[in-house]
């Protein structure tokens, strides 16, 4: 079985072209000896590049060159199998798009191809080069500096209550965590994140439970996020709950107690957010939309939660617009690095802002994934790199701040 990876980059500012001779010499000996063959393009800014070989030799080298610090903004876009290579005659052939024109070096590529079948553009591999030559997609590269450019700095300190003054009777707690425009410095809502009496996850909550106990506790818990945010003062800021898609289908009553628990703690539905998350199967769709609307007409927005997590999230969406989605972590993670991730989030803002949906970001934890979402068009984040839940009470936000050139 034989890897092929293919990737892209930006030469750093400081790299003069006249070292590409000897990167490219230099890069010839180390594949021939791994057994490791590719093409490289380059078109004066971008490096562009097919690895082909044996899985760890290949994936070694691919390593290599994400920690090369003449190029920066590594993407890989494609790391496929198959049976034979598409280039095997030399350990690493640059064609500088400079020096050709477009149609010129389409043909050169095809021609060094020494696959037994001949090389065509429907090649998914191929594909990719055509895409680069032709230049279709620069839209999308987004160059973004190093994480140390930044500094975060957090502002105030965190603001807790005192743990004696809970509701009565509550078996339960909330650690609260900020979703936040980094670069206006402004703190958008707050999302009150179920945890057990002695703070552990809302897994441990609700494994205790079974049957239709999960939906009551689930429900009679936001009595108590309510009162905490109330203790903390959230009365003029927007407040997220979370709670099983389930929780309104199983209990005819779920609406009017939400209602109830907002007013009793003088809140107003208007400043509620509730997120569902899309991982939990939705046995009875029509009934779980309907519930939604009366959510809606009571004044209470909707947000899906960890989209892209699960299987229903596109179904959701043409079944109901929600006012908010909120990318899962798992597409988030290391964006900065990931054709595919970096693909499917832009499609997913696509989609949201011709239905004029809000998108946030969750689970944010390195600057580079903030930068690249941030040039991606989304300007509300939540996660760890900004600031950590805090039980019961509300976390200082460590704000970015642009480091000054000396």
């Amino acid at each position: 079985m034989l890897t092929t990876i293919i990737y892209r980059s930006h030469l750093r500012e400081n790299v003069p072209f006249k070292a590409l001779e000897g990167m490219v010499a230099s890069a010839n000996i180390k594949n021939r000896q791994a057994d490791v063959t590719g093409i490289l393009l380059f078109n004066g800014t971008h490096f562009f590049q097919l690895l082909e070989g044996p899985d760890q030799e290949v994936k070694a080298i691919y390593q290599t060159i994400c920690e090369d610090e003449r190029h920066t903004n590594v993407v890989e876009l494609l790391c496929d199998y198959g049976p034979s290579r598409r280039f095997g005659n030399v350990g690493m052939e640059l064609f500088d798009l400079r020096d050709h024109n477009k149609s010129d070096v389409l043909q050169n590529v095809l021609d060094k191809g020494t696959s037994k079948y001949q090389l065509t553009y429907n090649d998914r591999a191929l594909q990719f080069f055509r895409t680069f030559v032709e230049a279709t997609e620069k839209e999308n590269y987004y160059q973004i500096p190093d994480a140390d450019s930044w500094d975060f700095i957090p502002s105030d300190k965190p603001y807790c209550i005192d743990p004696q003054n809970l509701p009565a009777n509550a078996d339960c707690r909330f650690a609260f965590q900020p979703i936040i425009d980094p670069l206006s410095q402004e703190i958008m809502s707050v999302e009150a994140l179920l945890r057990t009496a002695s703070g552990e996850s809302p897994k441990a909550y609700f494994e205790t439970l079974s049957g239709d106990e999960v939906y009551h506790a689930d429900l009679k818990s936001k009595e108590t996020a309510f009162a905490l945010a109330a203790a903390l003062q959230l009365h003029d800021q927007t407040l997220s709950v979370n709670l099983l898609p389930m929780t309104l289908v199983n209990d005819p009553d779920a609406v009017p107690r939400l209602l109830q628990a907002i007013e009793v703690n003088g809140l107003i539905p208007e400043q509620i957010i509730v997120e569902f998350t899309e991982t939990e199967v939705i046995s009875q769709f029509d009934a779980f939309t309907q519930a939604v609307r009366s959510l809606k007409a009571a004044g209470i927005s909707v947000a899906i939660d960890h989209f892209g997590a699960g299987s229903a999230g596109l179904l959701l969406l043409a079944q109901f617009q929600p006012d908010r989605i909120k990318i899962n972590r798992d597409l988030i993670r290391d964006v900065h690095k990931s054709g595919p991730r970096q693909a499917i989030i832009q499609a997913i803002i696509k989609c949201c802002l011709s239905l004029e949906i809000l998108v946030s970001a969750v689970g944010v934890e390195k600057p580079e994934e903030w930068m690249w979402l941030e040039s991606a068009g989304i300007s509300l984040f939540q996660g760890h790199l900004f600031a950590e839940p805090c039980l019961d009470g509300i976390p200082a936000v460590a704000w970015p701040e642009k480091k000054t050139a000396l």
